[in-house]
């Protein structure tokens, strides 16, 4: 179901976290059999954020967090829920949200972890506007992070040039008066999953550390398949949210997408008739951090694409599982 129209959620705080390593294409030409110049044109990758050893996603999302929270002139004992959305946590349990929690000094705080893959923050943004909208929460605390490079095999020139690690975090609150999420529309096809699975992986304390000798529990993924379908999806699902909420297209000052690749950027700005220099990218710098591609987007993308108050914002993403979804959003 949509979004009332008045539902009181309000983005009072973003933040990010990026590790200062910076992977290069020429450094990885020393690793795999692949070119600056093939990654770029097939990418749109120029550079990734590689962690260290102490870098979890644990210790990124916390990083940013902080920074949300102040922003957002709040502490962690304001907060009524921690949602974080990941798929490399430090630990099943306890999860990447209690682990944030008790970080930020958030005690008796409810926290759970999401998983919907690259999908993911935007699944919780709408958790989370369910929460606020009925009263049930006042400031919740929603955070992507991701550490993809202990779970890819470095060997495979098709899949490590992709991802890269980083934290966003964004602080929610309820609002009444502000319209803040306008609609929605998300969904799963299970019966696609093994196009793009990643298996019961122990965590790698070491990042570009290749797992010897190869094992079926590193990122696998079906690319022309997942091309296809993840430009399908989201088109589908940008134009069932626009629809939901009554507004135009032309409306949109801007769409976040998912971070993938940038030729799925493209193909999805050109399927949606929309005009490519609205539509924010970072994938150059960063590429693909999954759940974190979102809230670090958004983070960066309130200077870069001077959104203003009032302005609508479609959010846009695809991941494992399969999942999709989208958000349009009043700035």
């Amino acid at each position: 179901m949509p979004s009332q129209p008045d539902s009181g959620l309000q983005i009072t705080g973003t933040g990010v976290y990026l590790p200062s390593r910076i992977v290069t294409n020429q450094e990885l030409e020393k690793l795999v059999d692949t070119t600056d110049e093939w990654i770029v044109t097939r990418t749109g990758i120029k550079e990734r954020r590689i962690s260290s050893e102490k870098e979890t996603s644990t210790f990124m999302g916390v990083a940013a967090s902080k920074q949300a929270l102040a922003q957002a002139q709040l502490s962690a004992s304001d907060l009524d829920l921690i949602l974080v959305a990941t798929v490399t946590p430090d630990s099943f349990f306890p999860s990447a949200a209690c682990r944030i929690s008790a970080e930020l000094g958030a005690t008796g705080c409810p926290a759970l972890d999401l998983q919907a893959a690259c999908s993911g923050f935007v699944y919780g943004l709408i958790l989370a506007e369910q929460f606020l909208r009925t009263g049930a929460a006042k400031n919740i605390l929603l955070v992507g992070t991701e550490r993809l490079s202990s779970v890819i095999d470095w060997r495979d020139r098709n899949i490590c040039v992709l991802f890269g690690d980083g934290a966003g975090a964004v602080v929610l609150r309820s609002q009444p008066g502000h319209r803040g999420l306008l609609a929605f529309d998300w969904g799963a096809d299970g019966s696609s999953g093994h196009l793009l699975h990643l298996g019961n992986v122990q965590s790698r304390p070491v990042a570009l550390t290749p797992p010897t000798p190869l094992t079926p529990d590193c990122f696998v993924m079906a690319g022309k398949e997942i091309f296809k379908l993840a430009v399908t999806a989201m088109a589908n699902s940008a134009k069932r949210t626009l629809k939901k909420a009554g507004v135009k297209l032309d409306d949109v000052k801007c769409i976040i997408s998912h971070q993938a690749n940038i030729r799925i950027i493209d193909a999805l700005v050109e399927k949606l008739k929309f005009p490519r220099e609205r539509c924010f990218v970072n994938v150059h710098r960063y590429g693909n951090m999954s759940a974190a591609c979102i809230p670090v987007a958004l983070h960066e993308a309130g200077t870069e694409m001077n959104l203003q108050k009032g302005d609508k914002v479609l959010l846009v993403a695809f991941g494992g599982g399969l999942t999709w979804a989208s958000a349009l959003i009043e700035w």
